[in-house]
């Protein structure tokens, strides 16, 4: 039974723990018929099928640690990275495991589970990811990054892990924003901010460069609803040979429809993974497409954060 509006289902008073828990039944269901992201490839994951992310049904996960390379009003963050990605940028800076969903440890719910079924898959449960959370926090962390590859593809994971976490700990969802509708219900009121990604301004770029179509509507419907539903970040990495094809129509966009919304315009671009494949991106952002960009940035009054 695949569940539309699970505000519907669930009293207001439950906690996030209880909430993300019974989300995260419900999501493991709909891995049956999934529609998690906008692909909308509708595989049974829970037989082994697979869509353009190649996910199966059990979650993983490369990295689970504290860091200092985000917001500064979010660092320290202890940021759990899932592996897999529904999209397929060819500039990924983490392609190896963000194109490879059974790249590192198998991410576990605790039902059913004992040690030795954990040793034998090389897992970790999602109880043992949590207490290293909650660890990070009595540690001087401020909040706690679910990100990827994407995780919207490991949903079910994702909300099984909040909800072994404090009620009232700062929960950030890292996320290229290319989830579904029925991903967001699942979401809403689950994690406090919303970190996404705005990575083109155009279709025909997210085609080429990351072989998603129909990107720059998606993006922007996810947007919209995560502004609504939580608080907004957005983020853009700025790549060569792309300021006015994708930064200005992105910058356009947000200052007409999200004007104070808080964006990370990012200068960072090295040429990661595939990207020599397209002529443009063998290189770093020149210094004057940077100043271009920026002076853009000011010019239409985008709400800019580090």
């Amino acid at each position: 039974m695949i569940c539309t509006a699970p505000e519907k289902i669930f009293a207001p008073a439950q906690s996030r723990p209880a909430l993300a828990r019974e989300r995260a039944r419900i999501a493991h269901e709909l891995l049956a018929d999934c529609h998690l992201c906008a692909h909308d490839c509708g595989v049974n994951r829970l037989a082994g099928e697979t869509g353009l992310c190649r996910a199966g049904a059990d979650a993983h996960f490369f990295s689970a640690q504290t860091e200092v390379s985000d917001e500064l009003e979010l660092m320290p963050v202890f940021s759990v990275a899932l592996s897999g990605c529904d999209m397929r940028c060819d500039f990924c800076i983490t392609g190896k495991e963000s194109w490879n969903p059974r790249s590192g440890d198998a991410l576990v719910a605790t039902r059913g589970e004992n040690a030795a079924d954990l040793l034998r898959r090389r897992g970790v449960a999602a109880t043992q990811l949590a207490e290293q959370a909650k660890s990070a926090l009595a540690n001087g962390a401020k909040t706690i990054m679910v990100l990827g590859g994407e995780p919207t593809i490991y949903l079910p994971a994702a909300l099984e892990f909040v909800s072994h976490l404090p009620a009232d700990a700062k929960l950030i969802w890292k996320t290229n924003a290319h989830g579904s509708a029925q991903a967001r219900e699942l979401l809403d009121g689950i994690f406090d901010v919303w970190l996404a990604d705005f990575k083109f301004g155009n279709d025909a770029c997210a085609e080429r460069l990351a072989k998603t179509p129909n990107y720059v509507r998606v993006v922007r419907e996810n947007l919209l609803w995560a502004n609504d539903h939580s608080e907004l970040i957005v983020r853009h990495l700025l790549m060569p040979g792309h300021v006015e094809c994708c930064w200005r129509p992105v910058a356009e966009w947000l200052a007409e429809n999200l004007p104070d919304v808080k964006v990370n315009l990012r200068s960072g671009f090295w040429p990661a993974w595939h990207a020599r494949r397209h002529g443009e991106l063998a290189s770093q952002i020149s210094t004057g497409e940077n100043e271009t960009a920026f002076g853009l940035a000011r010019e239409l009054g985008i709400n800019l954060i580090q």
